[in-house]
């Protein structure tokens, strides 16, 4: 007989984690596959979760009803179609991802169950909900250096607002990892802004509808040594399993941080 858990049980949280499909290599093989690169699995067991992957095919928003959380992850741009804007240059998108992710974002939204969004998963989560991107940062922010050379993160510092997530997990002040050549522009409504970049980049946004849902402009995985936006992810995840979640607001009268900066 095979033996199942009971919802409330001790078992790690079931992350479910979007993937890329792409040409891939293993072993003797070069053709077209679902991967991810493996620091996100490896953040997702070190902060106590346990990952399962979810190809852009096949797109069935009801498998978030056995998963204890979502984490849409970095990848290619997104398409500029989805905000009605004409395709920058030097944008390379993928449309049919762009449609799997924007399907399990709205669905996470929707069941309430926490939702991690990290860098072109971030931007997803904007336009999921009606936000447009600023498709290549150069042509703004020419002194930025979020994209040092192919295949290089830079580093990015930041501000995070009273209140937030972000703060609760970072504190006032943070930096990470980051890779990015879009970044958000018109925020959506249903979203905060939680941090920003010296620039004025935005770093996180969160949701204001009470579910724990933080999208983030950086990389958090790729800094092994700190791993507490998963942690905190994965707590969310737990609390979500064991009977629902839900997460208040930053103080509206917090608008500014020490500095003044504007959380608009």
């Amino acid at each position: 007989m095979i033996q199942t858990q009971a919802p409330g049980s001790n078992r790690p949280p079931r992350i479910a984690l979007t993937t890329y499909l792409q040409n891939a290599k293993w072993g003797i093989w070069d053709a077209h596959a679902a991967v991810l690169p493996a620091t996100y699995l490896e953040a997702v067991v070190g902060a106590g979760g346990t990952p399962l992957l979810l190809p852009p095919i096949g797109t069935d928003t009801s498998v978030l009803d056995l998963v204890d959380g979502l984490i849409v992850v970095g990848g290619a741009d997104v398409d500029p179609g989805n905000y009605d804007a004409e395709p920058h240059p030097s944008t390379r998108s993928q449309p049919a991802r762009d449609e799997h992710d924007i399907a399990l974002t709205l669905a996470a939204l929707e069941k309430g169950i926490p939702l991690f969004a990290i860098c072109r998963g971030a931007q997803i989560l904007n336009v999921a909900l009606g936000g447009n991107l600023i498709q290549h940062v150069p042509d703004v922010l020419p002194e930025a250096n979020y994209q040092p050379a192919p295949g290089v993160y830079g580093e990015v510092e930041f501000d995070t607002r009273p209140g937030s997530i972000s703060a609760q997990l970072l504190g006032e002040k943070a930096s990470a990892p980051v890779y990015h050549h879009q970044i958000l522009d018109r925020v959506a409504d249903g979203l905060c802004v939680t941090a920003r970049a010296a620039d004025g980049t935005v770093e996180a946004v969160e949701s204001t509808q009470g579910s724990w849902a933080l999208g983030v402009q950086f990389h958090p995985e790729q800094n092994p040594s700190d791993l507490r936006l998963f942690e905190g992810f994965i707590d969310a995840a737990r609390r979500y399993r064991e009977g629902g979640l839900y997460v208040e607001l930053p103080d509206p009268s917090t608008e500014t941080t020490a500095t003044e900066k504007s959380w608009a």
